[in-house]
């Protein structure tokens, strides 16, 4: 095809969508419809568009978005209820009974409008991961798995059948062992989003509380343990991969944990 070729398709695919659309003036409908009567490379194009544009206006189809945007949607949000409990924690502390009482009315009489909404998703959508340090994502993973009732994508206590279910979902293989024996039973596994990447988690119970551990490959470093907001962080490396679990339980099952988890992996 002649770069004059190459130049006039070019202008008839900008008309194809005005004349999909329904948005042709009358004078290029015209020129456009006559265009169509010889040619087939257009007529095909058409044909596919019309396809499509019927496929998705179907009622009741649904386009999942990816994985990604949707987890980063998610922590996001979870974040923005852990930091919206603290400040409110802390208002209450410092406010008189009268101050309470008119922000407890406001707080029930106000319904957010669907602009606000889609504002709030577009914040989030272009929310830069490194503003948030990586304890408040992991924080913000952990509360959001139970809140949105997606603690696990695979429920089950069974080693050999969640470490391959990871296969083609994540670039790496994550350590997975039930460590019922130490009071830490296994209840399975989901993919997650933290610091820009896909990651696995591993969830367990201890006493009824949830301990998500995370896993991705990273450098190595030290051990560190830290609390947050009521919360416990244990932060360890092996093999390549960084482990950092979250939990709610005391400071030392958390340690006893990461102790049981490294030697029941341990090569």
């Amino acid at each position: 095809m002649s770069e004059r070729e190459q130049s006039d398709h070019g202008e008839w695919a900008d008309l194809l969508h005005g004349f999909i659309d329904g948005e042709l003036d009358p004078t290029n409908l015209a020129r456009f419809e006559a265009h169509l009567a010889t040619c087939e490379e257009c007529t095909h194009e058409m044909e596919e568009a019309l396809m499509v544009k019927r496929l998705t206006g179907r009622q009741g189809v649904k386009w999942r978005a990816p994985d990604a945007v949707h987890a980063r949607i998610q922590t996001a949000l979870a974040l923005e209820q852990v930091m919206v409990a603290r400040a409110m924690t802390a208002t209450i502390q410092t406010e008189n009974p009268w101050h309470r009482f008119w922000r407890f009315v406001r707080q029930w009489s106000f319904i957010p409008s669907l602009a606000v909404l889609a504002a709030s998703l577009i914040l989030v959508l272009n929310m830069p991961q490194q503003s948030q340090t990586i304890e408040d994502q992991l924080l913000a993973s952990h509360v959001r798995s139970m809140l949105a009732d997606h603690l696990t994508d695979v429920l089950t206590s069974d080693q050999h059948t969640v470490k391959p279910w990871f296969s083609g979902k994540i670039d790496f293989s994550p350590p997975v062992v039930d460590l019922a024996a130490q009071g830490f039973p296994l209840v399975g596994g989901r993919v997650d989003y933290l610091n820009g990447r896909v990651v696995a988690a591993l969830i367990y119970h201890r006493h009824g509380h949830i301990i998500n551990l995370f896993i991705w490959p990273s450098a190595a470093a030290t051990r560190s343990s830290a609390e947050k907001e009521g919360y416990n962080f244990a932060e360890w490396y092996a093999d390549g991969l960084v482990f950092w679990a979250v939990s709610d339980v005391s400071a030392p099952d958390l340690s006893a944990f990461r102790d049981d988890f490294s030697r029941a992996t341990a090569p």
